[in-house]
């Protein structure tokens, strides 16, 4: 691909070097995989009281931070993300810097599902959104982490402006994003495209894996793209109807693949493909390859779907909150009736703690007060009822395969 002007012709590089940006037509195994992933997202989405999928997002969060990093080639353990969501940072400045860009991943995606569940979220793909999301990212960010460097330039990026200066300019791997002063013409395009109002819902979940290539074939920014196009999609997750109210997220089905590591990037890699003849669309990019990401990338979400449903699957989680309780040395065999009625009934009143245990009161307070020390149960007020958490410390067993790479 050429630089914005060609030197012979003085071309101006158009925004048609995107298209196709939509599908003419559905194969159907697209539609097999849609039409799957919205029914088993919706069962996901009311497996729960909203007080527990609200608190079992909170956790998923996590996780989404954890393997957004990874993707970035960041380890950055859920303890330390943990950690620095209390505002508790490591003194290494490096892996200060890691901590932070993780604790903010989880700010944005938290405001994103609050809006969601309002009803306020906005149009996911336009770009006063894809700005804010670039600009919540590093709005608390150290100004270690808004140094570009490469390719013998040096620069400070702003949060949340477009690239639009020629020494942003960058190659991507094999890929030459847009030039520069031509993102925000393409990034309007990107927009018309992508814009959600229009579209019903099949139409809205399969604009989520082109888009998320799209936006990282413009590369709007000089940093931060591929953090912001995972926040985008699942934004649009949400907006589409199939984000089951945040248990899922598909940072872990990007950073794991569905045969390797190595599969995102490969898929990311075939969707820049040219068009290869008349029978590959009419676009400058290839239909075909734009055909095999979507598949590729929505099997991604199925699979993670598939996977969070019988991580939290009611029966099997209470199962696993009992198994703790009867493991633990300082939990009685009463604790696992105060989780359950938790987990069932979203949270519960303190003054019900003797009916539920069937313990006098001071037993049964002596109880309570060992789980709520686990971290298991708390509140937002200090005596306010109670609904069931998740701390990093009892992920292991809770939830086994959440964080394999720990």
């Amino acid at each position: 691909m050429k630089n914005e002007k060609s030197a012979n012709s003085g071309h101006v590089e158009s925004v048609d070097r995107i298209e196709p940006t939509r599908l003419e037509t559905i194969p159907p195994e697209l539609s097999d995989v849609m039409a799957e992933l919205a029914a088993n997202s919706a069962k996901l989405g009311s497996a729960f009281h909203p007080k527990t999928a609200a608190n079992l997002a909170a956790l998923v969060r996590i996780m989404n931070s954890y393997y957004s990093n990874l993707i970035e080639g960041h380890n950055t353990r859920p303890r330390d993300i943990e950690r620095a969501l209390s505002g508790e940072f490591d003194k290494d400045g490096e892996r200060r810097n890691l901590q932070a860009e993780a604790a903010s991943h989880v700010r944005v995606q938290a405001e994103i599902d609050r809006m969601a569940a309002e009803g306020a979220l906005p149009e996911p793909a336009s770009s006063a959104f894809i700005q804010w999301l670039h600009r919540e990212f590093y709005r608390d960010a150290p100004s270690d982490a808004l140094k570009v460097s490469g390719g013998g330039r040096k620069f400070m990026m702003e949060p949340g402006e477009w690239r639009s200066n020629p020494q942003y300019d960058v190659a991507v791997g094999r890929h030459l994003p847009p030039s520069s002063d031509r993102v925000a013409a393409f990034m309007d395009r990107f927009a018309e495209r992508y814009r959600f109002e229009p579209l019903g819902m099949a139409a809205r979940i399969l604009s989520i894996p082109a888009s998320h290539h799209r936006l990282s074939y413009i590369h709007p920014f000089p940093d931060g793209n591929g953090r912001v196009a995972r926040l985008m999609s699942h934004a649009m997750a949400h907006k589409a109807g199939v984000g089951a109210y945040g248990l899922w997220s598909i940072s872990r089905g990007l950073a794991r693949g569905l045969d390797s590591r190595g599969d995102y990037k490969r898929m990311m890699d075939h969707a820049d493909m040219p068009r290869l003849g008349d029978l590959d669309g009419r676009g400058n990019l290839s239909q075909r390859a734009l055909t095999d990401f979507m598949l590729w990338f929505l099997r991604v979400c199925l699979d993670q779907v598939t996977f969070m449903s019988g991580l939290f699957e009611l029966n099997a989680l209470a199962r696993r909150l009992r198994v703790f309780v009867e493991r633990s040395d300082t939990l009685k065999p009463e604790a696992a009736r105060l989780l359950e009625e938790a987990l069932i009934r979203g949270e519960l009143e303190r003054g019900d703690v003797p009916r539920i245990t069937g313990l006098p009161e001071r037993t049964a307070r002596r109880v309570f007060n060992d789980v709520v020390a686990t971290g298991l149960l708390a509140s937002t007020t200090p005596k306010g009822p109670v609904s069931l958490r998740f701390p990093v410390e009892t992920l292991d067993f809770l939830f086994p395969r959440l964080f394999p790479e720990t």
